[in-house]
């Protein structure tokens, strides 16, 4: 983590190494399931099916955005993206030997595999992925790629229906554990009403690797990253969303000033949550220039007033992209990628600076001698 906070991430980073390997590991598993769908009963193919599109469409926006050129950094139909694979590795020969494909083409395959997904899913899946959870993404990447009348059609298929609802209270998406002395008692919730798709963590299958990163020793995690406590100034007075920014110990300001959305170990992952789609449609009709679904200052205005702020006469982009920092901090990237899209600098670096690409694992540069190398690495 202090490489990429420093922006010196060396080709054999162990922890880029796992996101890669991760997610070919997961479309690897998806494409093993599509190959076998005839072993799959009538009644269950196209859950099944959709499930596996759902899986393979997230990861491969999710690859692209890290390891790829941001959609409006040079031309995306020329510019590097990463390997395409649909059909199952079973094997190791050369035909195991893929190129990248560019980040116009890796983001057309996932926009065919969450469209897939979103037909195919129901509409009520248990906390497995439903045809909302696909369009949520689908809303998420058309919003990454500037495709806003597409980001507003798939944000409204999300809220129109009705079937999520926000908490009342902010802090109720982040439920915090029960203690007992000095020790952390485990919980796990199922998922809220807000929670669209979120990964479930119990103790049967680790923790939540947020809290591992986030959380200090007292709450189960091992605390690396900490808040900058200047942070919470872009609150306005009475957001409850700020309450969950404090120091280890709110009577000494000097300790640490963390994060406390993730102080559960056995806390879901929200992957993605109804706050977001309301953020996603008031930007994008603000760029498109329309009022579909809502207005965008009305969509805003639900998020604000969940929070205990007063409710805005009119929004500007600004003012959602403000918006989107308060509601959705340290949940996945916002911060790096809205920055990205919208060509704002991330520290000292230009948004399209060659250290805020990946670069491409170097024992799969030495493997693969079709993969060619991100600049720089």
């Amino acid at each position: 983590m202090i490489q990429m906070t420093n922006q010196s991430i060396p080709n054999d980073n162990s922890f880029v190494n796992s996101v890669w390997l991760d997610g070919y590991e997961v479309i690897n598993q998806a494409n093993n399931v599509l190959a076998n769908l005839d072993k799959v009963a009538a009644g269950d193919k196209d859950r099944t099916e959709g499930e596996a599109k759902f899986l393979r469409g997230m990861t491969y926006f999710d690859l692209v955005r890290v390891f790829g050129k941001a959609w409006n950094d040079g031309d995306p139909a020329t510019n590097p993206g990463v390997p395409i694979v649909l059909t199952p590795t079973t094997v190791i020969n050369s035909s195991s030997y893929v190129a990248r494909s560019s980040v116009s083409a890796v983001y057309q395959q996932a926009i065919a595999d969450l469209s897939d997904a979103e037909a195919k899913l129901p509409e009520d899946n248990t906390y497995f992925a439903n045809k909302y959870s696909a369009a949520a993404i689908l809303a998420r990447l058309y919003l990454q790629k500037g495709d806003y009348p597409n980001a507003i059609t798939e944000a409204s298929n999300v809220i129109s229906p009705g079937a999520f609802s926000l908490n009342d209270n902010y802090i109720d998406e982040f439920p915090t554990p029960d203690f007992t002395g000095d020790h952390v008692t485990a919980v796990h919730l199922d998922n809220t009403p807000e929670d669209i798709f979120s990964l479930q963590v119990t103790t049967q299958q680790g923790t939540n690797s947020l809290n591992t990163y986030y959380a200090s020793s007292n709450d189960g995690g091992r605390g690396d990253a900490h808040i900058v406590p200047s942070f919470v100034n872009i609150f306005e007075e009475g957001d409850t969303r700020a309450e969950l920014y404090q120091y280890d110990d709110p009577t000494d300001n000097t300790t640490t000033f963390r994060c406390h959305k993730f102080d559960n170990v056995d806390g879901n992952v929200h992957v993605i949550r109804l706050a977001e789609l309301y953020l996603i449609r008031a930007e994008a009709n603000l760029r498109n220039g329309s009022t579909t679904g809502d207005t965008p200052a009305n969509d805003v205005n639900v998020i604000r007033e969940r929070a205990g702020v007063s409710d805005m006469d009119a929004v500007t982009v600004a003012d959602v992209l403000t918006e989107r920092k308060r509601e959705l901090a340290f949940e996945g990237g916002f911060f790096f990628h809205d920055a990205k899209r919208t060509g704002q600098n991330i520290g000292s670096l230009t948004y399209n600076s060659p250290k805020l690409v990946f670069p491409i694992p170097l024992q799969d540069i030495n493997a693969n001698p079709k993969l060619v190398q991100n600049p720089g690495y």
